[in-house]
């Protein structure tokens, strides 16, 4: 139930507007201040991920790796997008409980 609530946000933020998507507005979103929060599919390459996860380390920007590329696009109604981000505050608090919500239920079954 957790990851479809995340997915129909990701809709959500996306027909209001608020997302960024794709490595380079991502990259962007998060250099100039804008991103929120930023998703990374589970199956992006080694490298998109310790380049994100490093940019968001530096600009203290939460950083969270989430579902597939495919499943990302596709929430988005776009083709597949490896990194994503949220820039507007709502969305962003809200999204971030439900990834916390759903990564504790993966910790917890993976008990």
């Amino acid at each position: 139930m957790r990851p479809n609530k995340v997915f129909s946000l990701l809709g959500l933020a996306t027909r209001a507007g608020r997302t960024a998507s794709g490595e380079f507005m991502t990259e962007k979103a998060v250099k100039d201040g804008s991103a929120r929060l930023v998703i990374v599919g589970t199956d992006a390459s080694a490298n998109t991920k310790k380049n994100f996860c490093d940019m968001c380390r530096f600009y203290k920007v939460p950083y969270y790796e989430y579902g597939t590329k495919a499943e990302l696009g596709h929430a988005m109604g776009k083709e597949m997008r490896a990194s994503l981000a949220v820039t507007d505050d709502g969305f962003a608090r809200t999204l971030k409980q439900h990834l916390e919500a759903s990564m504790k239920e993966v910790v917890e079954w993976q008990k």
